[in-house]
């Protein structure tokens, strides 16, 4: 016998109370969502069960629909047909309720287990590093792997809490790149009926839209330089830049004829192509983000897995 022994025992005791919380952690979700579920088909059946109900009151009341059916004398066949769809909507709806009645009853019942065993993995947590700091502070072999371990770890765990971070701040930038697109679209659709033909009223929905578009780039280049500076932290340098929106929409009326908004058109056909390819590098950014987020994360798992491995075998 060794001195581990008994943090050993506890450890796999511990273990074995986190394996019971994850199962029935996984357990709670699957019946929230079949209680989601049984709650949508309940709220159609209902519907359904209304509008059925409907119909056979039309029938049996005598109103217009009752006189045209009795017209072709087919009142007596069409108010059995709709009283049985009506009983098989409501008995459709009643097996739903005997359902939802025995999901609430199995999520409570994964909710008294999950009570029970709240506490165990910051147990196993505490137990784990009880032993970790035994083992380093002995002669063990076991130790210079842990403080190795733990050194990559520390080093992991950074690295993508800074992936993170940056994922995050990109995922926001290529928002806001997207309703400066929104709003150039609007722009660009007003434009084509200007060129067209539309106007004043035209030239009024065009330049709102512009507005609303130099007001999304000034909010779109604020996040966009956040996201440099995320950028910087992983080590990749950029400086996304989004091109000026041209709002000198009152010369519109020193110059509204065909050409002037030809060349309007095509300025806010550029422009949202500059916009655009800003949105394409966003998005290809963040992708190769989430890939490398991936990476590291697997990796963290990899060595909590060998860290777990040395501590408890």
């Amino acid at each position: 016998m060794d001195s581990f022994d008994g943090i050993d025992d506890a450890l796999r005791a511990a273990r074995e109370r986190v394996r019971l919380l994850e199962r029935l952690t996984r357990q709670r979700q699957a019946v929230t969502s079949q209680l989601d579920e049984v709650g949508e088909l309940i709220g159609e059946l209902e519907a359904r069960l209304a509008e059925e109900e409907r119909d056979v009151s039309r029938l049996e009341g005598g109103g217009f629909a009752a006189f045209l059916a009795g017209l072709t004398g087919s009142k007596e066949e069409r108010l059995a047909r709709e009283r049985a769809e009506a009983q098989a909507v409501r008995q459709r709806l009643e097996g739903q309720r005997t359902r939802l009645r025995w999901l609430e009853a199995d999520r409570a019942e994964v909710e008294r287990g999950l009570a029970g065993t709240g506490s165990a993995r910051e147990e196993f947590t505490a137990l784990l590093e009880r032993k970790e700091r035994l083992l380093t502070g002995s002669a063990d072999p076991r130790g210079r792997e842990l403080a190795a371990l733990a050194r990559r770890l520390a080093d992991v765990q950074a690295d993508l809490r800074e992936h993170e971070e940056a994922h995050l701040a990109g995922t926001v930038a290529g928002q806001a790149v997207e309703r400066v697109l929104r709003c150039l679209g609007g722009a660009r659709g007003a434009s084509t009926w200007d060129v067209l033909g539309g106007g004043m009223l035209a030239d009024m929905i065009e330049n709102g839209h512009l507005r609303d578009a130099d007001q999304a780039a000034w909010q779109a280049q604020r996040a966009l330089d956040a996201f440099a500076r995320e950028l910087a932290d992983v080590g990749v340098h950029a400086d996304p830049r989004l091109p000026q929106i041209d709002t000198r929409w009152f010369a519109d009326m020193f110059f509204d004829n065909i050409v002037f908004d030809a060349l309007k058109h095509r300025r806010i056909a550029r422009t949202g192509e500059a916009v655009a390819e800003v949105g394409r590098w966003v998005g290809g950014t963040v992708s190769g983000l989430a890939s490398r987020r991936a990476e590291l994360a697997g990796e963290r798992d990899a060595l909590l897995g060998r860290r777990e491995e040395i501590l408890t075998g």
